[in-house]
């Protein structure tokens, strides 16, 4: 029976959410039940072509990359996949009709990773942002409002901006993997250049922005998301206080980090400003 498969599909969604990030699926955990399993589809999707273009090196990554875009299509036309990962996604993209363009755009921004190694304009760092991160936003947006149009527009660009803080938090706490692994820089300020107080300045003055104008979102979405949004974003924030206190060469040598204990807390802290409609 599909129901069958289908239940094994989002299973497996979420094992590659608990087994790849253990900060976003205590995250999805904060969220209703009802919608958990749908982003665990969204986030299994994204990361494993994630990891094709950042893991994948004894392999041709191109390659792979157009098997999983070619395979993507044909769950998406068909609906269904003998991939369970795609298969949970496209069930999620037509259940809430997800817009393609999101999708496009996030494709997009993999190939840039397969070829592209700096990003020394505002656009083009920009463009890679919108389609690494601002429509994984936007495609866990299209699920919190559940097909309210209205909403959806007022709350849009607020998950962008929360999108983005979440991945330029990454790129700085992933600075020497980046550089020295993968040999990208993805700040348009740091090409050419040292990591140096005055660029972390600007750079994190730009995050913390991106917070500020995530959070005005936050306060507004339905009760279903609003705790595991929050959630993230007490991380994510702790993350970039933590990046703020370190010294330069300690971001350029290591991968800065949240402590359990710390995640506990932090959770606690969520819960009671939500329970207290502090947020």
């Amino acid at each position: 029976m599909k129901s069958i498969f289908d239940t094994v599909s989002f299973e497996s969604s979420k094992l590659v959410t608990n087994s790849y990030s253990t900060s976003f699926s205590l995250a999805v955990k904060m969220l209703s039940p009802k919608i958990q399993d749908d982003i665990h589809a969204i986030y299994g999707f994204v990361r494993f072509a994630d990891e094709i273009v950042d893991s994948f090196h004894e392999y041709d990554k191109e390659l792979l990359l157009n098997e999983f875009q070619r395979d993507l299509d044909v769950a998406l036309e068909r609906g269904i996949s003998l991939n369970p990962i795609l298969n949970s996604f496209q069930h999620v993209v037509k259940k809430y009709s997800i817009d393609y363009d999101l999708i496009h755009a996030f494709m997009k921004s993999m190939r840039f990773d397969l070829t592209k190694n700096e990003y020394s304009t505002v656009e083009d760092y920009e463009e890679y942002i919108y389609g690494s991160a601002d429509v994984v936003g936007l495609m866990c947006l299209t699920v919190f409002v559940n097909g309210d149009k209205e909403l959806y527009e007022s709350l849009k660009e607020s998950a962008m901006k929360l999108g983005s803080a979440f991945q330029k938090v990454n790129f700085l706490r992933d600075l020497k993997a980046d550089s020295e692994e993968l040999n990208r820089v993805y700040f348009p300020q740091l090409v050419g250049v040292e990591l140096s107080e005055v660029n972390k300045k600007e750079i994190i003055e730009e995050i913390q922005k991106d917070f500020d104008e995530a959070y005005i979102g936050i306060k507004n979405l339905p009760k279903e998301a609003k705790f595991g949004v929050y959630t993230a974003y007490k991380y994510y924030n702790k993350l970039l206080k933590k990046i703020v206190t370190s010294d330069i060469e300690a971001i350029k040598m290591n991968r800065i980090r949240v402590s359990n204990p710390m995640k506990i807390a932090l959770l606690t802290k969520s819960y009671f400003d939500y329970k207290m409609n502090l947020i």
